[in-house]
């Protein structure tokens, strides 16, 4: 049992009108698909049974930025599966939590570009508020099980979110982090070469300890947030105050 009770998922399906307004019809077209009663069938089923499963608000990163305002997409994998950790955010946890490993190398990367978070912990919702849609390709997952609940269905609405900016976003930066986010890249490229849109696809290696320093594309130096800022600057948007975390 989690040591957070306040800090797990208590409920299924959330109320729609906790994700931003224009979120909400990518939302309500998911819960009704079959990929989308597929998870609430799972979801209603382990929590029948007391599993454990984080985070509390699975669509937070839908609540926080809007889809008008996205400027930025980090994509991850799935939350972190230990008790408090997870926030809804992906690589983001919990005031008050430790961070864990791939987000220190995040912070280290922040570092080494002059940026380095002013302020202490490892809460992202600064970034969520500019602009930074920060996106698991899994939304929910169990209590020390990795991946728990991925390729269960959630796939179908982290893609169609994905696709949704890149139709909408007349510019926006990618950044890819990992073979599973890179995977993404080809989607991405084509859909906003048809709308006419600029996207900025960064790639490198996932900011993860057994990866972040790995050729061909070591996360530690690969300038991604200045790359990123640069390219908003140039389309005329506010650049991110990647430094802010509160």
């Amino acid at each position: 049992m989690s040591l957070w009770p306040h800090d797990r998922l208590e409920s299924w399906p959330p109320a729609i009108a906790t994700v931003a307004p224009d979120w909400q019809p990518t939302v309500a077209e998911f819960l009704a698909s079959p990929p989308g009663q597929r998870i609430n069938r799972l979801l209603h089923q382990r929590l029948a049974a007391n599993a454990t499963i984080y985070p509390p608000q699975p669509l937070r990163a839908l609540e926080l930025t809007p889809l008008h305002a996205v400027k930025v997409v980090i994509l991850g994998q799935d939350p972190y599966h230990g008790p408090g950790q997870a926030e809804g955010l992906a690589f983001s946890v919990a005031p008050g939590i430790q961070p864990p490993p791939s987000l220190r190398n995040i912070f280290k990367e922040l570092q080494c570009e002059n940026m380095a978070p002013t302020s202490p912990g490892g809460s992202l919702v600064a970034w969520a508020r500019q602009g930074v849609l920060l996106l698991n390709t899994s939304l929910t997952v169990e209590d020390g099980s990795p991946a728990s609940h991925a390729k269960q269905g959630w796939e179908a609405l982290t893609d169609a979110v994905v696709m949704r900016v890149t139709q909408t976003a007349p510019a926006c930066v990618y950044l890819l982090w990992g073979a599973h986010a890179q995977s993404k890249a080809p989607l991405i490229q084509q859909t906003a070469q048809a709308h006419r849109h600029q996207a900025l696809v960064l790639q490198a290696n996932h900011p993860s300890p057994l990866s972040a320093l790995r050729p061909p594309a070591p996360f530690i130096g690969c300038g991604h947030f200045q790359k990123a800022n640069d390219f908003l600057a140039q389309a005329g948007l506010a650049p991110i105050d990647w430094a802010r975390l509160l």
